[in-house]
């Protein structure tokens, strides 16, 4: 299924955890395609996940991975290992100072619920990112005007040789939709901080943040969330439609005509039409105004 020979089953660790073969991910990923893992391990705790990675040959690749929100598998699968946090990774609590720790697997709403509900503002905005707190701290999500770098104070991680490291934010180097998250590196739990809010006000912001995403997105689609960057001081959808693509095919893949920054699996897309739909968007945009679009959405494995 790639170009590195695949692993032999007696070279993968021994786990606690589920440890699968061929997996596939196109069940959970968003667009519902791509290929499967060559192994998909979901660790017990974070001790399994430690020891898995202290003993996994150093030259295996290793992709950790969400929900798959913002996510493109090319459809000749994952080569190496891909790290799914299960459910107990997912636990959310408050603390003093206005604090809430997240394990790297619970949902942005989650988060922005619980600080609601404890009085704490400043997390209405992880209402409107639907992925992990992993996938946020990784790529800096945001939205509605604010970013994951806003409010996080430090994130824990497994690194790829299996050592448990707690790192202050700053030493992440954000900048827009980028961190410099080592290769390998497996966020498992996030500290982040807001300010004493009114319980009522939180929630009222939370749902105008529900409200305006059903309103402009389309969020019962086969899709991947935003497609591409903002350019510095314009809008990535605004140049799309301009370019004339809104509404634009490549089979079952399709630019939304909702909100021309997401695309769309109809039905029977395949990671190769939507990828290449995307780059055809990019060179239209870029015929049209000059600007180069960058990808936003991850786009990773290998192709058929």
């Amino acid at each position: 299924m790639s170009q590195q020979a695949p692993i032999d089953i007696r070279t993968v660790p021994a786990a606690r955890g589920a440890v699968e073969a061929h997996a596939s991910l196109a069940e959970f990923i968003w667009f519902r395609t791509g290929g499967d893992a060559e192994w998909l391990f979901r660790p017990a705790d974070r001790a399994d996940l430690s020891d898995f990675l202290k003993t996994l040959d150093p030259a295996t690749p290793l992709f950790p991975i969400g929900v798959g929100s913002n996510l493109i598998v090319r459809d000749g699968g994952l080569p190496g290992v891909t790290v799914r946090l299960p459910k107990s990774f997912a636990k959310v609590s408050i603390e003093p100072g206005n604090r809430v720790r997240a394990g790297a697997a619970a949902m942005g709403i989650t988060v922005a619920s619980a600080a609601r509900d404890a009085g704490i503002a400043g997390l209405e905005f992880l209402r409107g990112i639907p992925g992990t707190v992993g996938g946020a701290v990784r790529m800096n999500a945001g939205a509605y005007g604010r970013d994951a770098s806003d409010i996080l104070i430090a994130v824990t991680l497994v690194m790829r040789d299996g050592a448990i490291e707690t790192w202050p934010a700053a030493r992440l180097g954000y900048s827009y939709r980028h961190s410099e998250l080592p290769e390998g590196a497996v966020v498992i739990e996030a500290l982040f901080e807001g300010s004493p809010g009114d319980v009522q006000a939180i929630g009222a912001e939370m749902d105008r943040i529900a409200a305006e995403r059903e309103a402009s997105q389309p969020l019962r689609s086969r899709t991947g969330g935003s497609t591409f960057k903002n350019p510095e001081g314009r809008k990535a959808w605004q140049l799309i439609d301009d370019a004339g693509c809104r509404g634009l095919r490549r089979g079952d893949a399709q630019v939304s005509e909702k909100h021309c920054n997401f695309l769309l699996n109809l039905g029977h897309a395949t990671s190769a039409d939507i990828e290449a739909l995307g780059e055809e968007v990019r060179v239209r945009v870029k015929a049209q105004s000059g600007v180069e679009l960058e990808w936003e959405i991850q786009r990773v494995g290998v192709a058929a």
